[in-house]
């Protein structure tokens, strides 16, 4: 499945981050996902997904054209049709805290 996101600022619709990929879910509920950022890192990552529970869960594989990420997390959860997500990230510097929350609600 291909993946797009993009983030921008809400004042001035300037472009603030974007990255793509491909999500692969396998039929045991173990999930593969491949993401290359605008920055140049590329993660890859596996997980598990629960369609009952409708949750997520992403580990760092690898981080790629990265000098200082180390680790990168990432939870998405479905509550009330309102998509969820936090990514936590490691660095060379610091170990696994939060660095980005978001919630997505349908318009």
């Amino acid at each position: 499945m291909a993946y797009t996101q993009k983030t921008w600022k809400l004042n001035s619709g300037e472009p603030m981050h974007a990255e793509s990929g491909y999500w692969r879910p396998k039929s045991d509920g173990t999930i593969e996902v491949v993401i290359a950022q605008s920055t140049g890192l590329v993660e890859v990552q596996k997980g598990t997904y629960s369609a009952e529970e409708k949750v997520i869960n992403l580990q760092t594989e690898l981080v790629g054209n990265a000098t200082k990420v180390k680790e990168i997390t990432r939870v998405f959860k479905l509550v009330d049709k309102e998509l969820s997500y936090e990514v936590q990230m490691a660095t060379n510097l610091n170990s696994l805290q939060p660095h980005l929350k978001a919630s997505l609600k349908r318009v």
